[in-house]
């Protein structure tokens, strides 16, 4: 059985994130709230934890449209291309915030996660909680979207729901606090102008 946590979204306990990033360190896979729907991820290097992921989304790593979470706009300049003046600007009115930026990715993905496209979905979300564990981590996390098991909600948003139902599934469960059952807005950037391919939660100031 997995690991159950109470951490205070606003003020998160220093000797639980420091918990939440051994047992990601040690190739856990967690569940976690952000700043839009909980999510669950593991460490970028993490090789079975990222097929766990893929196999939770019914598909292959290399096919997996995950998203990747990281602490701040620094943490992210090694895993993408480098950016324009214009997208920097947009990032940094946006983030921390809501939104899955897509961007060509470098070279430093680990080659079990290169899609196709050879681009990355970057969030930095509004979340102390997610983002201590990353800054701990000092890497990012591979996410994906914990979706509900029923037609009512598209996310589960309950973590005693969470954990109820993942409990023997993953190494740690993060009750945060009730979830949004609406996800991140996507934003492309990855062309020659930003591209809104879903609208979700965040408002884009461009």
């Amino acid at each position: 059985m997995g690991l159950l946590l109470h951490i205070h979204p606003e003020t998160p306990s220093e000797k639980n994130i420091r918990k939440a990033v051994e047992i990601i360190e040690k190739g856990g896979v967690a569940i976690y709230p952000t700043d839009s729907v909980y999510g669950m991820g593991c460490s970028i290097f993490n090789k079975d934890g990222i097929e766990k992921l893929a196999l939770y989304k019914g598909t292959k790593p290399s096919l997996a449209e995950f998203s990747f979470l990281f602490s701040d706009i620094d943490q992210l300049v090694d895993y993408i291309k480098p950016m324009t003046k214009d997208i920097f600007k947009i990032l940094k009115r946006n983030l921390p915030g809501p939104f899955t930026f897509i961007l060509p990715a470098s070279n430093k993905l680990p080659k079990s996660l290169e899609n196709r496209r050879k681009t990355i979905g970057i969030r930095i979300p509004d979340n102390n909680i997610v983002r201590e564990i990353v800054r701990g981590l000092g890497h990012p996390l591979v996410n994906t979207s914990i979706h509900a098991i029923d037609d009512v909600v598209e996310y589960q948003t309950d973590p005693s729901l969470i954990w109820d139902r993942f409990k023997d599934k993953v190494d740690l469960v993060i009750d945060g606090g009730f979830g949004n059952n609406e996800p991140s807005t996507v934003v492309d950037l990855s062309g020659e102008e930003p591209e809104i391919i879903r609208q979700g939660i965040g408002e884009l100031i461009i």
